[in-house]
């Protein structure tokens, strides 16, 4: 095991002398999670809690966060940032509001710190402002998701990664669709030969392995396609994805998530069988921007920085 770099041969604490490294371009992503009272998730979508709005001071405060990275954290070196972005997905089936921190610099050194800094600061600043109504309020998930540049490489967090195991097809629409062994993704259409392909915001869906697995151990017998799903997914918690975010399929299909589950007008059979579907909850919907060849085995790439 390599010895840790913040101490020198004696024991001693050192700042890491980089005088020799190569300035490249380095990119980090961090996550957050804040999970709130349903009733504080309202005032905060509504921007009606006493302090104000509430995400915009804490975007507010991440960005200082970043600046100040090297007074709170000893030995990281004082950096000209780049670039500094901050998201907040709001999960309303929990409760949770997700912050989402990107940095990026050309330098030396990468800047993980400085984005996990981003995530911790811009949480702490939601949990203040909305502590005079809810005081049960939990910071957690704090991680690093990405990160590129320097000689390490890239490294990406599990749950950025994900696999394709199968592709389904149907000709008609309001039936299951069937395994099919490749199939071809049209830009701007969806799958090629598919009944929901179409000029539209929902030409693929997808849904993951380990919800259908959930709806077999009710004691269904269910083939991949059964929920009306064109791509079956294993590693990604699917409905987690916010809208916009674009998924990289192998090399070349590139999607971007448009809905997240559906609203089911008529009770499908499989609902009738157990009383519950998990498409309208748990699938996604997504457009085409770059197509190209699709069959199992594929992995799945969650791009945060593009």
């Amino acid at each position: 095991m390599e010895r840790l770099s913040h101490f020198d041969k004696d024991g001693r604490s050192r700042m890491v002398d980089v005088s020799d490294k190569s300035e490249t371009k380095r990119v980090a992503v961090a996550k957050g999670e804040v999970k709130v009272a349903p009733g504080t998730l309202a005032l905060i979508k509504d921007k009606k809690l006493a302090k104000g709005d509430v995400l915009e001071v804490a975007r507010v405060a991440g960005i200082m966060g970043v600046k100040r990275t090297p007074d709170l954290i000893p030995m990281c070196h004082p950096l000209l940032i780049s670039g500094i972005d901050l998201k907040f997905n709001i999960r309303e089936v929990d409760s949770t509001i997700e912050i989402i921190a990107t940095v990026k610099i050309t330098g030396k050194t990468g800047v993980e710190m400085e984005a996990l800094t981003a995530v911790a600061v811009a949480g702490l600043t939601i949990y203040d402002m909305c502590k005079a109504v809810d005081k049960g309020i939990e910071i957690g998930e704090i991680k690093l998701l990405k990160k590129s540049g320097g000689k390490s490489g890239i490294y990406l967090s599990d749950e950025l990664k994900g696999e394709v195991i199968a592709v389904c097809r149907s000709e008609k629409k309001g039936v299951a669709k069937k395994e099919i062994v490749e199939g071809y993704l049209v830009e701007n259409h969806g799958l090629e030969d598919d009944a929901h392909a179409g000029d539209w915001h929902r030409q693929i869906s997808l849904l993951g392995q380990e919800d259908i697995d959930e709806m077999k151990a009710l004691g269904l017998e269910l083939e991949l396609g059964a929920f009306g799903e064109n791509i079956v997914t294993k590693g990604l918690k699917l409905y987690n994805i916010p809208i916009g975010t674009k998924l990289k399929l192998g090399e070349e299909i590139l999607l971007e998530v448009t809905q997240i589950g559906k609203e089911c007008h008529d009770r499908c059979n499989i609902y009738h069988q157990v009383g519950d579907c998990i498409m309208p909850k748990r699938g996604i919907f997504a457009k085409v921007l770059q197509g190209g060849k699709l069959q199992s085995g594929v992995n799945i790439e969650v791009l945060l920085d593009d």
